[in-house]
C-alpha cells in the first residue's frame, strides 16, 4: 500500500473553479483562488445564501484516542465521499491542521489512504495563511499592550496582571515561560510572559465562532488583555487594537474550499485544538456548507468526551447548529489497547482485552445518546487483523445499547468502502433528535464544570486550590457566569491522567488554572498537566519530512 502522501500526490484534482461551479453552483467571481486547487469563497457570497434552507448536519467523533490510531478525519472524508457515491449532495467541513503536530507528534492531518483532502501538502503546510493571520493579530495586540505601557500607561495597566500571551504555530516548550523587555528603558518594562500555540489562542476561538466581520471585530474588542491595580479589566478596544486585528483577519475569515481525492467539495477552515480549546472548524464554514449541500459531514476533535461535548455546549449553543446524527469512530485494535493490551500485540486476537476495552466505546455511546441526546452509529475502521470473533463481540455489546455497527473500508477503498455507513446515516437523519446540553446557561461556572466532570467524565469530584476557586468566584461576580466552560485536559483518558485507559470512574478532576476568554465568550478551565504550548517529542515528525527531487516526502 503506498503512503498517504504518495496517494495524495497522484490525485487527479479538478480545478477549484470548475469544482465550485459544477458541484456547488458557485461562480468564479465569488472565489479568491490560491493557485489552481484551493480558493476562498467570498464573504459577500456567503451572506447571499442566508435565506436558503439548511441541509442535515452529521457529526463525526471518536473513542478516546490511542497510539493505535482511530481514523476520525479519515472517516469524515470517507463518509462525505460515500454520500456523494450513493447519489446524495454532500460536503465536508474540517479544521485546518496546525504545524505543531505536523512537525511534532503525528505528521499531516488531512485524512488517510484513499479518504483524503487535497492538495495535502498545501493543507498541512501554511495552506492559505489563515493561521499566520491569526498569529499576527494575536501578537499585534500583545505588542500594542506593551507599547501602551512603555509610553506612559494611561490606562493604568498592572504589569503583574497581564493576561495576554503571544503565540506561534509550532511546538516550542522553551517559550512557555519567558521574560521580555530586557536590555534597558528603551525596550520597555521587564516582566514575565510566555507563548501559547496558535490553536490555543482566544483569537482562534473568536475566529471560529464569529458569524461575520462585524461580529469578529466586536468579539476582538471584548478580549480582556490585562487588569488595573484595582482589578478592573483592560479590553482590546481600550487599546484601539481590534480594528487593525480585524484588518489582518479580513481575508482569512472567508472559508477555504478544497476537494477530496474523489472530487467531493470540502471546506477546511479554522483549527482550535480540542484538548486545550473548543476543537471545531469555523461556524461560518459549517453554516455555509449547510446552505450548499443536503448533507454536511463535520468532526469534533478527539473523543466524544472532549470534542463532542464542546461542539454541543459551545459551538451548537452559540450558533444554533444542531447535528441530526453522530458517527462514533473506533477500531478493534484501539479498544484492545484500552483493555490493557500491549501496543505490540494489538493485531493479535485478544477477546479478553477487547471485552475489557469496550467500556471506553460504551461510555462514549452513552454520552452521545443519553447526555447529548443525539442518535449515533458506530463506524469501525476495519483492519485485516480484525477477527470474526472480535467483530461479533463488538456488535453484540453495541446491540445491547441499541446502536448499530458498520465496518468501513474507506481508507483502502475510498467512498465506496463507506457506502453502507452513508446509507445508514441518511436513514438516521430522517429521525427526530433533540439536542441536550450538559448544563444550563444559568448554572454557575462551578456547577458547569462539575456537571461536565460528573456527567461526561464520571468523576467523583472537582477540586481546585483557594486561588483558583477565588478566580472562578470573581468571574462569576463580574458577570461571566452565563458563559460556557471549555475544559482543557488530556485527550487520552476520561480522567486527567493520560495513562488511565478504558473508562475510569470516581476519579478527581483538579482545576489548576482558569482563563477568561471574554471575546470568545467562554471560560477555560485548565485541568491536570495539560499544556497550552506543547513540546516536541524525542523523535519529532520533522525528522522524516524532507524535500527530495522537488517533492515533499515523509509528510504522513
Amino acid at each position: 500500500m503506498p503512503s498517504d502522501i504518495d496517494i495524495a500526490q497522484k490525485a487527479k484534482m479538478q480545478r477549484i473553479s470548475k469544482l465550485a461551479a459544477e458541484k456547488l453552483g458557485i461562480a468564479e467571481d465569488h472565489l479568491e483562488p490560491y493557485g489552481h486547487y484551493k480558493a476562498k469563497v467570498s464573504l459577500d457570497y456567503v451572506d447571499s445564501l442566508k435565506d436558503k434552507p439548511d441541509g442535515k448536519l452529521i457529526l463525526v467523533t471518536a473513542i478516546s484516542p490511542t497510539p493505535a490510531g482511530e481514523g476520525k478525519t479519515t472517516t469524515t472524508v470517507g463518509l462525505g465521499d460515500a454520500l456523494n457515491h450513493i447519489g446524495k449532495k454532500a460536503m465536508i467541513c474540517l479544521r485546518e491542521p496546525s504545524l505543531g503536530p505536523v512537525f511534532g507528534m503525528k505528521g499531516g492531518a488531512a485524512g488517510g489512504g484513499y479518504a483524503q483532502v487535497v492538495p495535502m501538502e498545501d493543507i498541512n503546510l501554511h495552506f492559505t495563511g489563515d493561521f499566520s493571520a491569526i498569529g499576527l493579530a494575536n501578537n499585534l495586540l500583545a505588542a500594542m499592550l506593551d507599547n501602551h505601557i512603555h509610553h506612559g500607561n494611561e490606562l493604568g495597566v498592572d504589569v503583574r496582571r497581564i493576561a495576554w500571551k503571544r503565540v506561534m504555530d509550532m511546538n516550542d516548550r522553551a517559550l512557555r515561560d519567558i521574560v521580555v523587555s530586557l536590555g534597558g528603558p528603551g525596550n520597555g518594562y521587564p516582566r514575565e510572559d510566555g507563548f501559547d500555540i496558535v490553536v490555543a489562542s482566544e483569537v482562534m476561538a473568536i475566529f471560529c465562532l464569529a458569524n461575520s466581520l462585524e461580529d469578529l471585530k466586536n468579539r476582538l474588542g471584548n478580549i480582556v488583555v490585562a487588569y488595573t491595580r484595582d482589578q478592573k479589566p483592560i479590553y482590546a478596544r481600550d487599546l484601539n487594537a481590534h480594528g487593525a486585528m480585524t484588518v489582518l483577519l479580513r481575508d482569512a475569515l472567508a472559508p477555504n474550499l478544497v476537494q477530496t481525492l474523489e472530487n467531493s467539495p470540502a471546506f477546511i477552515h479554522g483549527g482550535p485544538f480540542a484538548n486545550i480549546a473548543h476543537g471545531c472548524n469555523s461556524v461560518i464554514a459549517t453554516k455555509t456548507a449547510l446552505k450548499l449541500a443536503d448533507y454536511v459531514v463535520t468532526e469534533a476533535g478527539f473523543g466524544a468526551d472532549l470534542g463532542a461535548e464542546k461542539f454541543v455546549d459551545i459551538k451548537c449553543r452559540k450558533s444554533g447548529l444542531r447535528p441530526a446524527v453522530t458517527v462514533i469512530v473506533a477500531t478493534v485494535r484501539a479498544m484492545k489497547y484500552h483493555g490493557g493490551a500491549d501496543l505490540k500485540t494489538i493485531t493479535q486476537e485478544n477477546l479478553a482485552a477487547l471485552d475489557k476495552g469496550l467500556v471506553n466505546l460504551e461510555r462514549h455511546v452513552d454520552n452521545v445518546q443519553r447526555v447529548y441526546g443525539i442518535p449515533c452509529v458506530v463506524s469501525i475502521n476495519h483492519f485485516t487483523s480484525d477477527t470474526a470473533a472480535e467483530v461479533d463481540m463488538l456488535k453484540a455489546r453495541m446491540a445491547k445499547l441499541g446502536v448499530k455497527v458498520v465496518l468501513a473500508t474507506h481508507w483502502a477503498d475510498g467512498g465506496k468502502g463507506a457506502a453502507e455507513l452513508a446509507k445508514m446515516v441518511v436513514e438516521m437523519c430522517e429521525k427526530k433528535s433533540s439536542l441536550s446540553f450538559v448544563y444550563e446557561e444559568t448554572d454557575s461556572l462551578w456547577d458547569k464544570v462539575n456537571k461536565i466532570a460528573k456527567k461526561v467524565y464520571r468523576a467523583a469530584e472537582v477540586t481546585a486550590d483557594a486561588k483558583v476557586r477565588n478566580q472562578i468566584k470573581k468571574l462569576q461576580e463580574d458577570g461571566y457566569g452565563h458563559y460556557p466552560v471549555c475544559v482543557a485536559k488530556t485527550q487520552y483518558s476520561f480522567s486527567t491522567d493520560a495513562q488511565l485507559r478504558g473508562a475510569p470512574e470516581n476519579h478527581v478532576i483538579n482545576i489548576r488554572e482558569v482563563r477568561l476568554a471574554a471575546g470568545a465568550e467562554f471560560v477555560v478551565m485548565v485541568c491536570g498537566d495539560i499544556m497550552t504550548m506543547p513540546g516536541l517529542p524525542k523523535v519529532p515528525s520533522a525528522n522524516k519530512i524532507d524535500l527530495v527531487d522537488g517533492k515533499v516526502v515523509g509528510l504522513f
